[in-house]
């Protein structure tokens, strides 16, 4: 792959400082940042050698785009902005569309730059994984799988072949799948399963296609797998590896140009940063998403959008925010479903707007209105999503808990209890065992006791 620093092409024009980057970096000196960005790399699984002289290079305008590796750290240490808001010239100008049809060798540095071999290395498509350890299209199809959940394939390198329209579908059915054992038994189980048909996806990419609408669906494919893989990591409590693949299709969105797998990435990113702790990155990652999917012309999408931006208002303690993002969450969603939604938003009905309702009144304090839209939302969902039966009924027990009812909330307690039998959501255990603990000086009313008696290992666990 030829190196994304091409300074040589247009010898006569002097560097301009990238101003932006510099005040980015505020007060911290060059080497300063060059250790921010590499622990930032090693959060996503990438390997990039930053020092002093690399932000230097970058600040002084040498380098008027960085290569993928560099593309995909610099936009998860600044959530939300793009490329150009970090001063970067487009891609489009500094290297041609011919680049990405070259071999997988490194060309050499161009003329004229002696650090140019030093980072040849890390120019990586942003599509090939850091764990990603070989394997043709014919593995990674096979890594697909019927259940798409196949062990990791330990077969060795073979020379890769283009991937076509076969290998796209059975991307696209792989996402399906987990995402309905999802829906079903939550993501506890299924998140090391999904490590495989992810790699498997990004070296179907790392083949190639035989046409560019495969390499589009290819893309999409790949990405959504990413977010789905992130949201099992999200569920399961690990939310590092979460936020890494949840930057991993953020980044293949942008590569592509995908505005709805871009929306889709930053929704998620929002929801991860709202359950985190970071309200105010949920916000301004909520805000991007509904910047970029305006015109999609999906309401629903725009609807669980503002819904997400309400999340982080609630975070912050901003009722007026919150009260005006779930207004028009609510008008949105009325407007009703239209073709232009997203496959991906079948979860997103009455229940869950109910849902993230209730979670954003119970963030806000206000316990009998989040008890309220906790108990419709449990009430309206279908059957067939376990998983978030499970979930509304225990965000109703913990309100009920809060809220002074310690009997209604250890009845609602046992029938999340019933269901984790089939659900394995980290997630939910950790609800649960909060709810049980602002129920122990309440351990003599009605039915209390046998919940906390059934809660014990949760509470130990916690």
């Amino acid at each position: 792959m030829t190196s994304s620093k091409v300074t040589s092409s247009q010898p006569c024009r002097p560097p301009r400082p990238n101003l932006a980057f510099r005040r980015l970096r505020g007060p911290r000196s060059p080497a300063e940042f060059a250790a921010e960005v590499r622990r930032a790399a090693r959060e996503i699984g990438e390997q990039v050698s930053c020092d002093a002289r690399y932000v230097g290079r970058v600040e002084a305008g040498e380098i008027r785009c960085p290569n993928y590796a560099y593309e995909r750290v610099f936009l998860h240490m600044f959530p939300g902005r793009t490329l150009a808001d970090l001063g970067f010239a487009p891609r489009s100008s500094v290297r041609g569309r011919g680049a990405r049809t070259t071999t997988s060798a490194p060309a050499p540095a161009p003329t004229g730059d002696p650090d140019g071999r030093h980072h040849d290395h890390e120019e990586s498509d942003v599509l090939r994984r850091a764990f990603m350890t070989g394997g043709s299209a014919t593995v990674a199809t096979a890594s697909l799988g019927p259940l798409a959940l196949a062990p990791d394939a330990s077969a060795a390198r073979r020379p890769a072949r283009r991937a076509g329209s076969s290998e796209a579908g059975a991307l696209e059915e792989a996402v399906r799948r987990i995402r309905l054992l999802d829906d079903r038994h939550g993501a506890d189980g299924l998140y090391r399963r999904a490590a495989a048909p992810l790699r498997a996806a990004y070296a179907l990419l790392d083949a190639g296609a035989t046409r560019q609408t495969t390499a589009d669906r290819l893309h999409a494919g790949a990405g959504e797998l990413a977010i789905s893989v992130g949201w099992l990591a999200h569920d399961s409590g690990r939310f590092d590896d979460a936020r890494s693949h949840y930057a991993e299709a953020l980044a293949t969105a942008r590569v592509s140009d995908d505005a709805g797998l871009e929306a889709h990435a930053f929704c998620n990113t929002a929801f991860l940063a709202r359950d985190t702790g970071r309200p105010r990155e949920a916000v301004r990652a909520a805000q991007a998403a509904q910047r970029i999917a305006r015109p999609l012309g999906s309401a629903r999408l725009m609807s669980l959008l503002a819904l997400r931006e309400a999340g982080g208002w609630a975070g912050l303690a901003d009722r007026t925010g919150c009260v005006q993002a779930l207004a028009r969450a609510q008008a949105l969603f009325e407007r009703g479903p239209s073709p232009a939604d997203p496959e991906w938003m079948t979860f997103y009905g009455e229940a869950e707007l109910e849902g993230l309702e209730a979670q954003c009144w119970s963030a806000l304090g206000d316990w009998p209105r989040a008890a309220r839209h906790a108990r419709r939302a449990a009430h309206l969902q279908d059957p067939h999503f376990t998983r978030n039966i499970a979930l509304y009924t225990a965000e109703l027990a913990d309100d009920l808990a809060r809220g002074g009812h310690p009997d209604e909330a250890a009845q609602a307690g046992l029938r999340v209890l019933e269901l984790l039998g089939q659900v394995q959501s980290s997630r939910i255990q950790t609800m649960l065992a909060g709810t049980a603990r602002v129920l122990l000086p309440h351990r003599h009313a009605s039915g209390v006791s046998d919940f906390l008696g059934r809660c014990g290992g949760l509470l130990r666990a916690g």
